[in-house]
């Protein structure tokens, strides 16, 4: 099962990230974000680690001119799109890049999830849409989950990445309940919006390999 871990704004968090088997590593380069990565620190990110894991920028509503910069400067191999980006958008925007696609999508009904088929990208990415009023108007990293069973009704053949509210304590049934190609966590291991807990990170790929493992015939469920 492979894992992204998003909302990592310093080199220390994305290196040990990428250390305990990260496939993926996101940098919110959306400027309203508790988890924006700065300049400076997406440099060093990128520089370090373009050619060790994938990295993707995470967008909201951005221009495709500073897409395709960050691409190139940043060595980006995904870029999210958690916008209101269209299907038109998007496949420019894999088209200047080169660089995966992943269109992002906040749910709270199954018609969420169906309104995603129109997306032809590399990857879908379900969310949770927010329902606390303290997280109103944020487009991720809410701690909240969304009713998993809601999955079921998709039909896209598009490899999906599970997010919302993962942490250790509910990443293995999440994959259970929903089979994803990819689990994605951003406060499920932070200590602080942007600040990455190292032992909630090493937890979380534990539970991860623990849900990935084949059972034995004959062990107990």
């Amino acid at each position: 099962m492979r894992v992204k871990i998003c909302g990592v704004t310093k080199l220390a968090d994305a290196e040990l990230a990428v250390e305990l088997g990260a496939w993926s590593v996101g940098m919110v380069l959306h400027a309203d974000s508790p988890r924006r990565c700065s300049a400076d620190q997406a440099v060093r990110i990128g520089a370090a680690l373009r050619r060790r894991v994938k990295l993707c920028g995470v967008y909201v509503n951005a221009q495709l001119s500073e897409i395709e910069h960050d691409c190139e400067e940043l060595g980006l191999a995904m870029i999210q799109l958690h916008g209101d980006e269209g299907p038109a958008f998007c496949a420019e925007a894999r088209r200047r890049t080169g660089a995966l696609v992943v269109k992002a999508a906040q749910v709270s009904v199954a018609g969420d999830i169906r309104d995603l088929e129109r997306f032809h990208v590399d990857f879908h990415l379900l969310d949770t849409r927010p329902r606390a009023t303290q997280h109103a108007g944020l487009r991720g990293g809410t701690g909240e989950s969304f009713d998993w069973d809601l999955v079921a009704t998709r039909r896209s053949a598009v490899p999906l990445i599970l997010s919302g509210g993962l942490h250790a304590g509910n990443v293995a049934a999440a994959i259970a309940a929903t089979h994803p190609y990819a689990v994605d966590s951003a406060s499920g291991t932070e200590s602080a919006p942007g600040h990455k807990d190292p032992e909630r990170l090493r937890a979380l790929f534990a539970a991860v390999g623990g849900a990935s493992q084949p059972r034995e015939i004959g062990s107990p469920a």
